[in-house]
């Protein structure tokens, strides 16, 4: 079932209405930006009306096409179009636009409103995010059905998106592997906050996308026949496209239009009233819709319910379960067992192995890595690449970090699928926008984060993070999980995977590093609480040691030194700080006994959050520089990573704790 053709009295009529919704929201508030709803009105109308497959009913419709405010900041837009489209977002909610718990916040949140397909607001996120999604759709419509799941993507997006280099890197992307189902409509308003774009933005446009591999048209901003048959051209076209509209910020506006001053604050009421007699509406009239508009959006909820049922039963003649297809079970996996006896073993190199052993159970689990396969291990073998020909699932990010993260949160947003990205860890700060934002929504793409430390050696400072773990540990929601040994590696995977709301980083060695000889009371399994008893004390407890990663084998050797000389000691693993806080207060305090307070972490990166554990009694032995260009077992010695200094930093604490007892009796 299509809609109607374009009608284009009420279409104006339905425009003007976005318009006027959109400055009533924004003046209420006292804050917001209208300068973009008055002018993108028209290509949200067409795209809600006429051109999106969608079912305001029903928001999370497997077969929908999606749509993204890449330009966040329009959200009194988005929310506007949301509201005459049927969905379940009411003038009440417009009216309370910015304000604290209502479903209209400052920029389209994820999750928080019916309707918003993913969160946007940093500019260039949204339509590097719209690739990720038009690659999950690529690949579920070779993978499981090319009717049920040709989907498009469509956003919108401004002078800022283009600007941010993210956008840049999934524009380049987008263009090689020709994901003719992303189409991107630019408002080339040619304005920004500090005033006219030619301040600092003199590009062409159109031939930087056609140099990508875009089909790239321009069309007037405020011609609905020309946007309309733009779109409908660019939905034939194997190419992705890009719109660009020649548009007007603040259209409309007597004294704000083409100005900055239309951006980023309320136009006035007086501006307000102006706008609305441009527009041949009462200036009084607050969150005004016409019985006539309703009525000529009312056909969006039936197109829309005509649309899911006629999907659903091409989904039954089929014979597609698709609810098994698009939930395929993350727990009850197999994971790899490794071997003390088959000798050192990169943490990289386990996360290859059980990443490929999860691959044949996990048929929607695909990923890959910034042009860094090989060293993050993260190619599935046998299996096809994500290419212009086909979308396989060993994708090919290129060197392209930033653009990487936003796209694992477009596949994260792909119904059933699990995607993963490979890079060096020191490489984290590129891709940290988009970590966050997936944090902040819930998703759960994986990060395989490889050369974890000073321990990767001779590429020098420059690839040895120091500064990245105490980074990504800051952000809220994400799990970052440090594996000591092989198999802490593989559950640390099953962690990952069988978390469905929230994403997690794993944090693995390039050199080779015992696989630890255990037991059930420290068995690799206890990883998934976060922190474990990993060699205990023999006698009154009087030292606690802890560690992550490679860090844990010199630590367990100074534990053995400290035990010679019959000082009770205990090792504790703290591989994921999150999973640890996230169990109850008395397993925490079984774990770190309150009254043992001499207590000596050790990790090979900033000392930065360790506080939490050593308390002010403890002590730290970390990074407070960055590291150098040499062999890892050199530069571990030299940054103090040994047995003996960490035996005697408990020997300082021991010794310390006894003099100021002594002093006490004085």
């Amino acid at each position: 079932m299509s809609m109607p053709p374009l009608d284009p009295a009420a279409a104006q009529r339905t425009v003007d209405t976005l318009r006027l919704l959109s400055i009533d929201a924004v003046e209420q508030a006292r804050s917001g930006h209208p300068g973009t709803p008055l002018e993108a009105a028209p290509i949200a109308y067409l795209l809600y009306r006429h051109h999106l497959r969608h079912n305001p009913a029903n928001p999370d419709w497997a077969g929908r096409d999606r749509f993204i405010l890449s330009c966040g900041h329009a959200s009194a837009l988005l929310y506007s179009a949301l509201h005459l489209a049927g969905y379940d977002l009411s003038l009440d909610d417009l009216k309370a636009f910015r304000q604290f718990g209502s479903k209209t916040a400052g920029h389209p949140e994820f999750l928080h409103t019916p309707g918003v397909e993913t969160t946007t607001g940093p500019l260039g996120q949204g339509l590097a995010v719209a690739t990720g999604m038009a690659m999950g759709g690529r690949f579920l419509a070779e993978s499981i059905d090319a009717e049920l799941f040709d989907y498009r993507i469509y956003t919108v997006c401004s002078d800022g998106d283009l600007m941010e280099g993210v956008t840049a890197e999934a524009g380049s992307l987008a263009g090689h592997l020709r994901l003719g189902n992303l189409i991107a409509l630019y408002l080339d308003n040619r304005i920004t906050i500090e005033g006219a774009t030619d301040l600092a933005f003199s590009e062409e446009v159109a031939t930087r996308y056609l140099a990508y591999g875009w089909h790239v048209e321009r069309v007037e901003g405020e011609n609905l026949l020309e946007i309309d048959a733009a779109l409908t051209r660019a939905r034939t076209d194997p190419r992705p496209s890009l719109i660009i509209a020649r548009t007007h910020i603040g259209q409309g506006s007597p004294n704000k239009q083409d100005t900055a001053a239309a951006h980023g604050a309320p136009l006035g009421a007086d501006e307000v009233a102006l706008v609305k007699k441009a527009f041949g509406r009462d200036p009084e009239a607050h969150f005004a819709v016409p019985d006539d508009v309703y009525a000529h959006c009312a056909a969006i909820t039936v197109n829309g319910a005509a649309l899911e049922s006629a999907w659903n039963q091409l989904a039954a003649q089929k014979g597609l379960d698709l609810a098994s297809c698009l939930n395929p079970p993350v727990t009850g996996l197999t994971y790899p067992q490794f071997s003390p006896a088959a000798g050192a073993l990169a943490t990289r190199q386990a996360s290859g192995t059980t990443l490929n052993q999860l691959a044949g159970q996990l048929p929607l689990l695909l990923g890959g890595s910034a042009d860094l396969g090989p060293s993050n291990n993260t190619a599935l073998k046998g299996l096809a690449d994500f290419s212009p020909e086909q979308a396989g699932r060993n994708i090919h990010f290129g060197i392209r970090e930033h653009a990487m993260g936003a796209i694992l949160n477009g596949l994260a947003h792909t119904p059933g699928v699990i995607p993963y990205g490979g890079t060096f860890l020191v490489f984290a700060d590129y891709m940290k926008p988009a970590i966050r934002l997936a944090a902040l929504m819930g998703l759960a793409p994986i990060y395989v984060f490889t050369h974890d430390s000073i321990g990767l050696g001779e590429d020098g400072p420059t690839h040895q993070p120091i500064e990245q773990l105490a980074l990504l540990r800051s952000i809220p929601q994400l799990h970052v999980i440090r594996p000591a040994d092989a198999n802490e590696t593989a559950v640390a995977w099953r962690a990952a995977i069988e978390r469905r709301d929230g994403p997690t980083a794993l944090i693995l060695s390039r050199q080779g590093l015992p696989t630890l000889e255990r037991n059930a009371a420290n068995s690799a399994e206890q990883l998934l609480k976060g922190g474990y008893v990993l060699a205990p004390e023999s006698g009154a407890l009087q030292v606690i040691l802890l560690a992550t990663g490679s860090e844990v084998h010199p630590t367990l050797a100074a534990h053995d030194l400290l035990e010679a000389e019959g000082i009770a000691t205990r090792v504790v693993a703290v591989p994921c700080w999150e999973l640890f806080a996230a169990q109850s207060a008395s397993y925490r305090d079984s774990v770190l006994p309150p009254e043992c307070r001499q207590r000596v972490a050790v990790e090979a990166a900033s000392p930065f959050g360790w506080e939490r554990f050593v308390g002010l009694d403890g002590t730290i032995i970390a990074m407070n520089s960055f590291g150098a260009s040499a062999p890892a077992e050199k530069l571990m010695t030299h940054f103090g990573f040994t047995p003996e200094r960490i035996a005697a930093a408990a020997r300082q604490l021991l010794a310390a704790s006894a003099a100021a007892k002594e002093r006490g009796k004085r």
